[in-house]
């Protein structure tokens, strides 16, 4: 059973989540400000955290800075409807993914099953390491070391990593890294494939000749540079 923190200061709203993920088969446990929240999900005792962006005493960012400072527990954040830059930000920071307030709660249920999908066990059956270049990625305990450094990711950035790696030197399609990423298709207004891959360039910096390592394709897809 998948134990879920919910960080909202929406008492009511966290009531009725709690109800229908525990009918889901999830073990949910609440909190209602922000300080206590980070503190509670940096204790490792949860698979995954409920993120609102507004918290009272500060803000959901604040408190996913403070997660990420010690830990990849994967988040799902909450934002207004319409607000683009919140879920810009919040995934910049390092949140998995976002759902816009008011939502569907079976889409908040399909999103955490993806998420957790992702971040626990390898998509497919092959676990054999890759090593491209410089790059060496186990999907057996899902660690990624960059010539000796150990590189640490969030579970979709990971995901992300691993089918680009795969398929090396060819493009592969918007659509299809997003299903298997995101556990959902591209759309024009959702930004979170491009946010997600801009995180993973950072962290994987430039290939040992100063090329590129992960190159857009304009109009289909991305492609991992082989060196």
């Amino acid at each position: 059973m998948a134990r879920v923190l919910i960080i909202d200061d929406d008492t009511e709203l966290c009531e009725l989540l709690s109800g229908f993920l525990g009918q889901e088969g999830f073990e949910v446990d609440a909190v209602f400000d922000g300080a206590d929240g980070a503190r509670r999900a940096m204790e490792r005792r949860h698979d995954l955290v409920i993120l609102d962006v507004m918290l009272p005493g500060g803000n959901g960012f604040d408190v996913l800075r403070q997660i990420r400072g010690s830990s990849r527990v994967p988040v799902i954040m909450l934002t207004a409807r319409g607000e683009e830059v919140d879920r810009i930000v919040g995934l910049e920071i390092g949140a998995d993914d976002y759902l816009s307030k008011p939502f569907n709660p079976r889409e908040l249920v399909a999103r955490i099953r993806a998420v957790l999908r992702r971040a626990t066990a390898p998509d497919s059956d092959d676990s054999s390491v890759v090593e491209v270049g410089d790059l060496r990625l186990d999907p057996g305990n899902r660690t990624v070391v960059r010539s000796g450094d150990d590189i640490a990711l969030t579970g979709i950035e990971f995901e992300l990593l691993t089918v680009l790696v795969r398929m090396a030197g060819r493009v592969v399609e918007r659509n299809e890294i997003s299903k298997a990423a995101l556990g959902r298709r591209t759309n024009p207004y959702d930004r979170s494939l491009d946010v997600h891959l801009s995180n993973l360039r950072k962290k994987l910096g430039p290939l040992p000749d100063g090329g590129e390592r992960i190159k857009t394709v304009r109009g289909v897809g991305y492609q991992y540079v082989k060196s």
